[in-house]
């Protein structure tokens, strides 16, 4: 991999937003970070004890119900996480119906959606049965390995 080639993928973070891109083949391993490295600084911490972030209310997405007697709410379900980084896509072309919907009754094996990266599409498939409870990325989405993207029960 060459300079030209590095630049490239550091153009694409930049683009689609992503604080991490991984690549490893048989005998070449490139990683870039960008931003605060929470694993260095969780590290250098030890065993503090760190409080949790106060939740932040992002526009559009679902609201969960407030929990009685201060409870934190409980998010019940499996998740289907991304696989990769890229562009999520929850429709097969844009005129076409989504692959899936909330209150849908999935199967192990369906197509659940594409993620496209560095122009490749692939579809992501379900690896449980199951209903869809919540869809957690809108459409055209830039996601990150690990995001969470639906929510079956």
């Amino acid at each position: 991999m060459d300079l030209e080639e590095i630049r490239k993928i550091v153009e694409l973070m930049e683009e689609q937003g992503l604080s991490l891109f991984h690549l490893e083949k048989e005998d070449f391993n490139l990683k870039l970070k960008k931003g605060t490295d929470v694993e260095a600084i969780r590290e250098a911490l030890g065993g503090l004890a760190i409080a949790p972030a106060a939740p932040v209310a992002v526009p559009g997405a679902p609201v969960a119900p407030a929990a009685e007697d201060g409870e934190a709410p409980i998010e019940s379900g499996e998740v289907i996480e991304s696989p990769m980084v890229g562009t999520l896509y929850r429709k097969p072309t844009p005129e076409a119906d989504e692959f899936v919907k909330v209150g849908d009754r999935i199967s192990e094996g369906q197509t659940l959606c594409i993620i496209e990266a560095m122009k490749v599409m692939n579809e992501i498939k379900a690896e449980v049965s199951g209903t869809i409870s919540e869809i957690c990325v809108e459409d055209a989405s830039p996601v990150q390995y690990g995001d969470v993207l639906f929510r079956v029960t």
